[in-house]
């Protein structure tokens, strides 16, 4: 309303205009409707509002990114600040965001798909090295997860203490990026590593940490999500070594001089892609074969370990992510894979499939399956996937029939793999540790959020003292007793900062542990050494 009167003098009369301040109210409104969306995404303890942790992560994220997003909105167009003011709002937001970005590098995500960074002028890992000839009581640990490929470490009986007598760190040096873990033989330990656009397996010498030699290839896996480098952990028979590349690149190489003596593209034999998360699975050696995941067309293809020539290839449900394994079903030895829709047993010698049960393809399958007393297969899947409990049996006809004793979302595992002891399964179920009772999947209990780690059981030969080496996803090192009753968490000691998506290696009393930028040994300490299996 204008106070100036039709004769040109100000009209007492007429009430002041208001100038209009900023305008406040949308902010409380994004403000409180981003909260009320988190809260209702994590409220609830239930199974089902547990079932998938990340499609939480991710809803929260995308709140969160559009929360921002309307208040950058506001502040620009509806906010009724000065012009100054928003223009200082929109350059003060960019450039905080530049200055994040130049400070902190994006290093992936976790396991619940949370984002990670690190400085980017930190300080490189430290180079400790050690001056040992030899380390008493070492033992072999000759492929991924142990002698037998199921997790399970026989002849060491460790003390439950540390903080009496705390492990001592051996050596602990830089290595390339990648989720590879170490096999062991002897006083060699080889793993792999990506540096640049070279794919290196890298042999060290066990008792110092010192590189004695490293193939180079040409090759490069790398995934926003899934982090750079090879991930499968290599298989050291016979005085070789065979490794699965990130891309599909299977080597054979000499243990004592590095040389490479073969090589074979699996991605190509197989008529397929190389898969979103990349080739993770560890070569199984068998008979004079070496037997791989393969891809689209081909769930397994089998190598001459000799020469590299492909013997057979077998299976059109895809591969998964797992590795190979040999076990004893219904009595008869054979290989049991599960590949990208599919779990299966097959012929040692010639691939055959013996029997085959369908699995959900819409999730990866990573976690190692889990051989059990009379005949079952234990295989647990992320993302709300959940378990199944198998029981194969052999007809009057001599086939093969695998059926299904119960399914549970009891324990969904997402890469760690879970282990049998005592009559109970005890794993990583989204992130928490689990214990499950194998007769009926139902839970027995759930505590301890260590992240998507991974686990070994430890005992001394023939004797029923079973511990549990738990590996956190951010570089904690737990020792858990294994009961039914509760969670009995004894101990624990910082091994790495950073994530640790690798798999652990106990090599006697010996815990070689890495993740994509740094690896270390740590000798454990020891109740009584007993000899190794």
């Amino acid at each position: 309303m204008d106070r100036i009167g039709p004769m040109g003098y100000a009209n007492p009369y007429m009430p002041e205009p208001r100038a209009e301040g900023p305008r406040w109210w949308p902010v409380y409104l994004i403000g409180i409707v981003a909260v009320v969306l988190v809260a209702m995404t994590w409220m609830g303890a239930t199974d089902s509002s547990e079932r998938i942790r990340q499609d939480k992560v991710m809803m929260t994220a995308s709140v969160l990114l559009l929360a921002s997003f309307l208040l950058l909105l506001w502040g620009v167009f509806f906010s009724r600040l000065p012009r100054r003011s928003r223009v200082l709002l929109v350059g003060g937001f960019f450039s905080l965001l530049a200055a994040f970005f130049a400070l902190f590098e994006y290093r992936g995500v976790s396991g619940d798909l949370v984002p990670e960074f690190e400085l980017r002028f930190r300080s490189s890992a430290a180079n400790l090295a050690a001056d040992k000839a030899s380390l008493p009581g070492v033992a072999d640990f000759p492929q991924f997860l142990g002698p037998n490929r199921n997790g399970e470490i026989e002849g060491v009986r460790l003390s439950r203490d540390w903080t009496a007598d705390p492990p001592k760190l051996l050596w602990r040096r830089p290595v390339g990026r990648g989720w590879s873990g170490f096999a062991v033989s002897g006083n060699a330990a080889v793993t792999q590593e990506q540096h640049s656009a070279e794919e290196r397996v890298v042999r060290y010498e066990l008792s110092t940490g010192r590189v004695e030699w490293a193939t180079r290839e040409v090759a490069h896996y790398q995934n926003a999500l899934a982090g750079e480098g090879p991930r499968a952990t290599p298989t050291i028979h016979g005085g070789r070594v065979y490794a699965m590349g990130g891309s599909g690149l299977l080597t054979a190489i000499d243990l004592d001089s590095g040389k490479t003596l073969w090589k074979r593209d699996v991605i190509r034999d197989s008529a397929s892609d190389v898969p979103v998360w990349g080739k993770s699975d560890s070569p199984l050696v068998l008979d004079g074969l070496v037997i791989v995941a393969g891809g689209k067309s081909a769930t397994l293809v089998a190598y001459d370990a000799e020469n590299g020539e492909q013997v057979w290839r077998v299976g059109d449900d895809g591969a998964g992510y797992a590795s190979p394994f040999v076990a004893t079903l219904a009595g008869v030895e054979q290989i049991v894979a599960w590949g990208g829709a599919s779990l299966t047993g097959h012929d040692i010698r010639t691939g055959h499939v013996l029997w085959k049960q369908a699995w959900p393809r819409r999730q990866p399958n990573v976690a190692q399956p889990l051989l059990l007393p009379g005949d079952r297969l234990l295989v647990s899947a992320g993302y709300g996937v959940g378990a199944k409990l198998f029981h194969v049996e052999q007809r009057s006809d001599e086939s093969f029939v695998a059926e299904v004793v119960w399914e549970s979302l009891r324990l969904k595992s997402k890469f760690a793999n879970f282990v049998y002891y005592d009559g109970f399964v005890y794993g990583i179920d989204d992130g928490i540790m689990v214990c499950i009772d194998p007769e009926n999947g139902r839970r027995k209990w759930k505590r301890g959020r260590y992240g998507h780690g991974q686990l070994l059981l430890v005992r001394a030969q023939g004797e029923d003292d079973g511990l549990l080496i738990v590996q956190g996803e951010h570089g904690e090192i737990m020792l858990v007793e294994p009961s039914p009753d509760e969670l009995r968490e004894l101990t624990r000691f910082r091994a790495l900062d950073g994530k640790i998506w690798n798999p652990p290696t106990l090599a006697g009393r010996y815990l070689l542990v890495r993740n994509d930028a740094e690896a270390a040994l740590f000798e454990l300490p020891v109740r009584m050494e007993l000899s190794a299996r």
